[in-house]
């Protein structure tokens, strides 16, 4: 295992070579009670869907609150026809965990309490190095005079105020007060960023990124092992996503896997 600081932000990088590595790392102080998210491509930045939406299709930076305003006013008014119990009108955030669930880009970035659901998401699909980020919410904080905890978008009016206009650098960790059944199988939370054009590292620069933020970076041979001894703790995308596109979604590591022999070299197992 091998550890250094990025020069830009100073927050903590590791590289590991085994999945051995990455139990010893999260399972001990400090990052045992952070929150994680598994990227596939160590060289993605921390952005939201929404981020990267606005970006890679050349919206204006001038057009971004009320685009992100419309969205939502959109989804509102016609989701209806799909739910039994809609949000209440006003609960942004239920709202924007909803727009989540089903695929829409917003500005919710989904982390999990569980390091090991972090590390599936990270391996699952990849070719290359995956990565696990790691956060820490409770030093979560911000230097401007309106702390984060006065900008919870659970309440009222809060996510107009603080977030839509994109006038407020900070993050914003938390769940909505009604979680789905994904959120709840994935130990999920979600960081919510208060500007729309950096990423969290970013964000976090001049925050004390070193006690906030660690990027774990899984290098490909942690794979093999790893999804192997995931699948072996029921961790799929059948019991992450629970439904049947979950179920579907799994028959792609079942390729991998056989309980007699390795399908990659045919070697079989001793019994």
């Amino acid at each position: 295992m091998t550890a250094r600081k990025r020069n830009r932000s100073s927050y903590r990088v590791f590289r590991l070579e085994s999945w051995e590595a990455f139990l010893q790392l999260i399972t001990k102080p400090p990052y045992s009670n952070w929150a994680f998210r598994g990227e596939r491509d160590e060289r993605w930045p921390l952005y939201s869907s929404l981020s990267r939406y606005l970006q890679n299709f050349g919206v204006s930076r001038d057009a971004w609150p009320e685009q992100e305003g419309r969205i939502l006013r959109i989804f509102k008014r016609k989701a209806h026809q799909f739910l039994d119990k809609p949000p209440g009108p006003d609960d942004d955030f239920q709202w924007m965990a909803l727009m989540q669930h089903h695929g829409a880009p917003t500005r919710l970035i989904d982390f999990t309490w569980s390091p090991y659901v972090a590390a599936f998401f990270a391996l699952e699909r990849t070719l290359a190095d995956g990565v696990v980020w790691a956060m820490n919410p409770a030093r979560i904080d911000s230097s401007r005079a309106i702390k984060p905890e006065r900008m919870d978008p659970r309440e009222k009016g809060h996510f107009a105020r603080y977030f839509l206009k994109g006038n407020h650098r900070f993050i914003w960790m938390g769940e909505p007060h009604t979680m789905n059944r994904r959120l709840i199988a994935q130990s999920g939370t979600f960081a919510v960023p208060g500007v729309l054009d950096m990423p969290i590292e970013d964000i976090l620069r001049d925050a004390d990124p070193e006690n906030i933020l660690a990027k774990i970076v899984l290098t490909n041979p942690v794979r093999e092992v790893g999804m192997r001894e995931l699948y072996r703790m029921n961790i799929t995308y059948s019991t992450l996503f629970p439904d049947l596109d979950g179920l579907a979604k799994s028959m792609g590591y079942e390729l991998e896997f056989h309980w007699a022999y390795n399908p990659r070299t045919m070697e079989k197992y001793h019994t």
